[in-house]
């Protein structure tokens, strides 16, 4: 499903270079549920943006569902995205003027989701989420809880192969996060999703099957860094 050699991701700080992320080498199986740890610096939130295809690595490989994202095009990497990938991101990025459903429903336009089934999917989805009643409420008038399970709902809408997630549970309270983290993770196990999560959270961490930390994936000469 995924594997990355000898990638490195470097950004201009005036006359310095700074080294963001560094792996020397990264394998993920189908199916798997995996949490990036890791300090400060060592290029977690990065490192995901480089497995969506939001970023381009300076030098190595990166094949993601199949395909070698390192050598396509800004707009290729934004199809593949579309097509294979749903992100969850810490601070859910809905869109206050729409409800829930229609929020679910934006997803679909950006990938192989679209369609004239579209709507019954959202509606079932956000009914698999305990969100049936609420479907046409907007995020302003739901609970943190109710608006990250809406965010889950439109990162599963295509029926990507693989979740990106990135510190989902940051913005809520620890009880409510465990509980919608394992309804993510149960509806993901069940239709063999792969899911990997950036956190701090160690407690969110032991919840997937593995935990990956990215200082031990850096080569030894590598050296700076950021989130």
């Amino acid at each position: 499903m995924i594997h990355l050699e000898q990638v490195r991701k470097s950004y201009r700080q005036g006359e310095r270079e700074v080294l963001a992320c560094a792996v020397e080498r990264l394998d993920i199986a189908r199916g798997e549920q995996v949490a990036l740890v890791g300090r400060s610096g060592t290029g977690k939130t990065t490192l995901l943006h480089i497995l969506a295809g939001i970023l381009r690595p300076d030098q190595g490989v990166v094949e993601v569902v199949g395909q070698r994202l390192d050598r396509l095009s800004e707009a290729a990497r934004d199809r593949h995205r579309g097509r294979h990938i749903g992100m969850v991101y810490q601070t859910f990025n809905l869109l206050q003027p729409f409800t829930a459903l229609e929020n679910v429903l934006l997803g679909a336009l950006f990938g192989r989701g679209a369609g004239g089934d579209a709507p019954q999917r959202a509606e079932a989805l956000l009914a698999k989420v305990g969100l049936g009643e609420r479907m046409h409420h907007r995020p302003s008038e739901l609970s943190v809880g109710q608006v990250q399970r809406v965010a889950i709902c439109r990162a599963l809408i295509n029926d990507p192969e693989l979740v990106l997630m990135d510190e989902p549970l940051g913005n809520q309270d620890r009880a409510t996060g465990s509980q919608v983290l394992g309804d993510l993770l149960q509806m993901a196990a069940d239709s063999g999703k792969t899911v990997v999560m950036v956190t701090h959270d160690p407690d969110s961490a032991t919840r997937m099957q593995r935990t990956v930390d990215l200082a031990e994936l850096r080569p030894a000469a590598a050296v700076g860094g950021a989130r």
